[in-house]
């Protein structure tokens, strides 16, 4: 019996499953050394956004100029809150608010409107998310600017222990901590693209998804504490306080509002926000890298 020659028939390593985690992780390491191309993009999403504007991307700063007024004018009155503390406090938080949800709404149809480009440039798809992300990064840094105009014209009120409202808890003022909220947006972008992914996939292939997204966000807005401030729970609820805080404590937006605005507020940040957060960034990552597992190669055909 002839022997068969390992020369005819040389020995070839089987192809990679295209369901791994290792081509999950790869898509989105790929995403990141792509870096220069999705940071570019971002850039000229909003430079064509603003084309022939006579003050460009100005405009999103004096969007959120007037929104953040108003709001904290509003309820200022509506909870007899000091406007020198309040309106502070409804700026930050809008803003870091304006952020999670451009992600979240955007995210979800990030590979839909992405649609030429997947199918014609092979790319991780991450990139696609990493491009989204990166244009909100650019719209929270213009937004900043409101930030540090209202911190120039209220800084007298803030830089010494405080109260937003009546009776409300005394809060330590600005100090050194307010580098805390570096760490806390580094968290909130994190998490920002494992979220994309996830709704960006599901929704891609279930299109119901985005309309039922953008109905529900409104609903979590007036949920969280944004335009109101979660020590009035206490305050007016009375014997069902405890029930009523721990509602706002269940809303997970709540904390990653909170550990990016109570730092550039001078406000203390309580461990177990950090704690929630962590949780989220650690459990959401692994979902998303499942989905990236079973469902990254689908994504072309699907849109």
């Amino acid at each position: 019996m002839q022997a068969t020659s390992t020369l005819d028939h040389p020995e070839v390593p089987p192809a990679a499953k295209s369901r791994s985690f290792k081509r999950a992780f790869a898509d989105v390491r790929e995403a990141w050394d792509h870096r220069e191309l999705w940071g570019h993009l971002g850039w000229q999403d909003i430079k064509q956004r603003y084309r022939r504007s006579v003050i460009g991307p100005l405009w999103i700063t004096i969007s959120m100029a007037t929104t953040a007024l108003a709001l904290g004018l509003l309820y200022s009155v509506l909870f007899k809150a000091n406007v020198p503390t309040f309106l502070p406090y409804v700026t930050v938080g809008f803003i870091v608010w304006q952020f999670i949800v451009g992600c979240v709404t955007e995210g979800t149809d990030v590979f839909i409107v992405n649609e030429g480009i997947i199918k014609h440039l092979p790319a991780p798809i991450t990139v696609h998310v990493m491009r989204m992300v990166w244009r909100q990064v650019l719209f929270l840094l213009h937004n900043l600017v409101v930030y540090v105009v209202v911190l120039a014209i209220f800084f007298t009120a803030l830089d010494h222990p405080y109260q937003i409202t009546e009776d409300g808890p005394v809060h330590p003022g600005l100090s050194w901590t307010i580098v805390l909220a570096i760490p806390g947006f580094v968290l909130l972008a994190v998490n920002a693209v494992w979220i994309s992914l996830l709704f960006g996939v599901i929704s891609t292939r279930f299109r119901d998804i985005p309309p039922v997204v953008n109905s529900f966000i409104n609903l979590v807005f007036f949920m969280t504490p944004i335009v109101w401030d979660a020590g009035v729970l206490q305050k007016v609820a009375g014997d069902d306080a405890k029930w009523r805080v721990l509602i706002a404590e269940l809303n997970p937006v709540f904390h990653f509002v909170e550990i990016v605005r109570a730092p550039m507020l001078g406000h203390k940040v309580d461990w177990h926000h950090w704690a929630v957060v962590g949780g989220f960034t650690v459990v959401g990552w692994l979902l998303a890298l499942v989905i990236l597992r079973n469902y990254r190669a689908r994504v072309s055909y699907w849109v």
